[in-house]
């Protein structure tokens, strides 16, 4: 293998040089590759669909886990679903208020083969006691738990192959039945630009089953098309509208240390170029 090339599109790809290859197969799920590159270190894909690299996972899985749990406030049980390379799982475990980690994944070989291949994305976070590892789908999970959770994060591949039945009404609403008041369930949605119909499908199964719900944004080159997005849904409007000040005081507190978020991309984030708003009926 010279090169990859990703598979998410018929008529558009990318292609990366494939400087060393470092491990291939076929789990129980899904085809498992990792590979060395030399402008984005290790990278790791599933099903011929980039998932995640070395240089810039930091932009979408701080994204995905410091947004909601700042804007909770408080958060003390965080449900993650997927994530098995486990940077989810590190950020998450960063905010010393969170009691409980409850990560649930399909596939426990991406969880071993990331922790050997891509030892810096959980950073030891499996170690974490706080962590209640469980090797399930996603769907069936959260269907029949009885737990409630501050914080769901929804840290998916695309709605294709195992990861379908997490962007569909029924898991929408059993995790709204999982969150406990105030709590916040967030996404992963895809390249907008790409993918537009994944956001417009999930936005009307929010808008039927949330009283509060959007999406808010970052820009992950390894992503490519534009915008990445983030779903985003709540019983509680106002912790999509805290001050400036307030999400400033939140992040200073908690003493996490981060390279992409900050407090006014937190807030800018819900920021949405007009052709996304149009699709999502938010005009």
């Amino acid at each position: 293998m010279n090169k990859f090339s990703e598979t998410l599109y018929d008529s558009y790809c990318q292609e990366f040089r494939v400087d060393e290859l470092l491990y291939e197969d076929k789990t129980d799920h899904q085809h498992l590759v990792i590979f060395h590159n030399a402008a984005f270190g290790r990278v790791m894909a599933l099903d011929g669909i980039v998932q995640t690299t070395e240089k810039d996972e930091f932009i979408y899985h701080e994204m995905l886990a410091h947004v909601p749990l700042i804007a909770h406030g408080h958060p003390s049980r965080v449900l993650i679903i997927g994530g098995g390379d486990g940077a989810t799982l590190r950020e998450v475990a960063k905010h010393r208020q969170v009691e409980k980690i409850v990560m649930v994944e399909i596939d426990s070989r991406v969880i071993e083969i990331c922790r050997r291949y891509l030892p810096g994305h959980s950073a030891g976070a499996f170690e974490d006691h706080r962590l209640e590892l469980v090797i399930d789908d996603g769907l069936n999970f959260v269907s029949r738990a009885n737990s409630r959770f501050d914080v769901i994060i929804t840290d998916s591949t695309d709605p294709i192959g195992p990861g379908e039945t997490l962007f569909g009404e029924r898991f929408y609403r059993a995790c709204r039945d999982r969150l406990a008041p105030g709590g916040i369930l967030v996404t992963q949605n895809g390249v907008c630009f790409m993918q537009l119909e994944e956001a417009a499908t999930t936005a009307r199964h929010f808008k039927t089953l949330f009283a509060d719900w959007h999406f808010y944004s970052a820009a992950v080159p390894t992503y490519v098309g534009g915008i990445m997005v983030f779903g985003w849904a709540s019983d509680d409007r106002r912790l999509r509208h805290l001050s400036q000040a307030e999400i400033e005081g939140r992040y200073l507190q908690s003493g996490i240390k981060t390279r992409y978020y900050t407090p006014e991309i937190h807030k800018a984030s819900f920021a949405l170029p007009r052709y996304l708003l149009e699709a999502i009926g938010r005009v």
